[in-house]
């Protein structure tokens, strides 16, 4: 056994506080679609899309305790992939660091891109591809520095998304409770149910919803990468993990809540951004300026971590034997600069091919990114239930941070993303995700054994 090369020994600096971990546990669960609206999952579900969120995150909650306790035990940057390494064989590790690296490059080479859209709201006449370059530029600096400054750029960005989400929530209820705004005539929340009831498109509404509403999730695993460089990981991951669960329920599903009840629910998608008109309602003039800032500072704080969790995938599929050795190699501040120059290249090279190249076959592209997040959250529920069987009954006794309800609730989530993936089937849009996956799983698996990684048995 060469335990050098397991991935579970790395030598990055621990760098990140707690206020760090915290806000990039949650600040990698808001994205840019619940700015936006969420207009495709509100059209589908109506008002019981809140239910769906709700279902949702206690899937979700199952996932990250899993990867905690597996976390706290073993702090690493290159995370699930380093664990699916070790407990599921050198395989499994293989395909979850490359796939998860793919994922965030393909994400962010569609962040990246929308940096040009949201600043040709005021400057017109710049061309995308410049502020997109910048984005690139500036997020890869910041990477490069020290995971310190990664960590407060995410900080801040985190911050400014939270406090646009908990003031539009505050107003809202200022509106439906008092009428704040609408000449102090209470709008109350009877468009929760006044279109078509709670549930317009039955419970089929409510499943066709949790696709998408899974995908909302996505980069809140986001936490498990950050365990090589958390300061007290044995303090900070528990700590953001509980947190995150009901901080992200109370803005998802609290800003559901006021927008459907502000808003008739099937006309969202038709008249704007609810935060926008809310904000215009308050009287604030520039509220389409101030939330086209948020969702570029979200873009912007994808980009970051994408950048930041590609090269720690790199850096530690390189400990495993499993990508070129000069991924091993870090920069004076204990940065994974290799790792993280060359995503920046492939990312460049994304935003010139996302002109180029038709938007349907970026599409498909960019429909392994979302199988691959289902692939990545099934291995962490796999890699603790091997990871529990591996211990003796002391061991488990003495876990730091015990999964709840194991193996229940490792069950319950797998079913659970099994559905997710039979829904995806009754959607053109998301259907293509599952002709392409394989052709993805197929040829990483290919270059698995055709490139030799199969001939080091490093465990």
């Amino acid at each position: 056994m060469k335990k050098e090369s397991s991935g579970l020994e790395e030598d990055l600096h621990r760098g990140l506080e707690e206020r760090h971990i915290q806000l990039i546990a949650l600040g990698g669960a808001i994205g840019v679609g619940l700015f936006l609206g969420s207009g495709a999952a509100i059209k589908t579900a109506g008002p019981a899309l809140m239910l769906a969120y709700f279902i949702a995150g206690i899937v979700m909650f199952y996932i990250m305790r899993a990867l905690g306790e597996v976390a706290v035990a073993y702090p690493v940057s290159g995370s699930f992939s380093a664990y699916a390494n070790q407990f599921l064989g050198p395989l499994s590790g293989y395909i979850t660091g490359w796939t998860y690296w793919f994922m965030w490059i393909v994400t962010c080479m569609a962040e990246i891109t929308a940096v040009g859209v949201y600043v040709h709201f005021w400057l017109p006449e710049l061309p995308q591809w410049i502020p997109a370059l910048l984005a690139l530029v500036c997020m890869t600096s910041v990477n490069l520095i020290a995971v310190e400054v990664y960590g407060e750029f995410e900080f801040w960005f985190a911050i400014i998304k939270v406090f646009t989400i908990l003031a539009m929530i505050a107003a809202g209820l200022g509106m439906i409770l008092f009428g704040i705004g609408n000449g102090g005539i209470a709008l109350g929340i009877s468009n929760l149910w006044s279109h078509g009831g709670f549930f317009p498109n039955g419970i089929e509404g409510v499943a066709l919803s949790l696709v998408m509403v899974m995908f909302a999730y996505l980069g809140i695993e986001l936490v498990g990468v950050t365990a090589g460089e958390a300061k007290d990981p044995e303090k900070t991951l528990p700590a953001a993990i509980d947190k995150v669960f009901w901080r992200i329920l109370i803005f998802y599903v609290g800003a559901l809540f006021v927008i459907m009840s502000l808003y008739p629910w099937d006309q969202i998608g038709t008249i704007g951004s609810p935060f926008v008109l809310t904000f215009e309602k308050l009287g604030i003039r520039s509220a389409a300026g101030i939330i086209n800032f948020v969702v570029l500072t979200a873009a912007l704080s994808s980009c970051n971590g994408g950048i930041f969790s590609t090269g720690r995938m790199l850096y530690n599929l390189s400990l495993q034997k499993k990508a070129p050795a000069m991924f091993g190699k870090l920069g004076a501040r204990k940065v994974p600069k290799n790792g993280i120059l060359v995503s920046a290249v492939f990312l460049l090279i994304g935003v010139v091919l996302n002109y180029l190249m038709p938007a349907k076959v970026f599409t498909y592209v960019t429909s392994v990114a979302t199988f691959g997040a289902i692939w990545v959250w099934a291995v962490i529920l796999l890699v603790q239930m091997n990871f529990r069987k591996s211990l003796s009954s002391e061991q488990k006794a003495k876990l730091k941070y015990p999964m709840p309800h194991y193996p229940f609730g490792n069950w319950l989530s797998l079913a659970f993303l099994l559905l997710v993936v039979v829904i995806m089937f009754f959607d053109a849009d998301t259907r293509v995700a599952l002709y392409v996956a394989p052709i993805w799983f197929g040829g990483i698996i290919a270059s698995y054994y055709m490139l030799g990684f199969n001939k080091e048995n490093i465990i």
